[in-house]
């Protein structure tokens, strides 16, 4: 399925979901990033989304802007910060802080050469941590891309395109269950 069709599958009380896709996903919707690093932080961000036809839409799109090594430092972004998010955010909740003195002793060898460029790497980091709502994992991002000389509105655009690709698949995945009584159409 391409994106176009998975946005004409969306219900009509999600219409603002398929405007907000096609802004975001374009350099015009996402300003201060390039198309690649749009693709790669979509890409990472549907992986995160866990919706499988979304993911295959959008690693179809992205793959017409980046390579296929890069695509696999969106991919190891996502892997990592599935790990990372609920690790780090179990140290920020927990309310104890002796776990924060203890080694974590995960290996993370991926993140000195992840197949992308640091900031690409690091935007893929703070979307998906955006979506796993890890607030520690989102700050240390956020303070590494500032430094790397990223602008503010272009971690806004990142954070954007999560929200944005996590509410699509939310959507997607409740399919006809949204509204007793009506019938929708299931997607092909």
């Amino acid at each position: 399925m391409t994106l176009d069709e998975l946005k004409s599958s969306l219900p009509d009380y999600a219409r603002d979901l398929r405007l907000n896709l096609e802004s975001v996903l374009s350099e015009g919707g996402a300003p201060g990033l390039s198309q690649k690093q749009i693709a790669l932080v979509a890409l990472a961000s549907a992986i995160a989304a866990r919706h499988a036809p979304l993911t295959e839409a959008v690693a179809r799109f992205a793959s017409r802007h980046a390579t296929a090594q890069e695509l696999d430092g969106a991919r190891t972004a996502a892997a990592l910060m599935a790990m990372n998010n609920v690790y780090y955010r179990f140290l920020h909740l927990v309310e104890n802080d002796e776990y924060a003195s203890l080694r974590a002793g995960l290996r993370m060898n991926a993140m000195a050469r992840p197949g992308c460029d640091k900031p690409d790497f690091e935007l893929a980091s703070l979307a998906v941590s955006a979506i796993n709502g890890c607030g520690k994992c989102i700050a240390s991002h956020e303070r590494t891309l500032r430094r790397e000389g990223v602008s503010a509105q272009a971690v806004q655009s990142a954070v954007r395109i999560a929200g944005v690709l996590h509410a699509v698949a939310v959507t997607l995945e409740q399919g006809n269950a949204a509204t007793p009584g009506r019938h929708v159409a299931a997607a092909a």
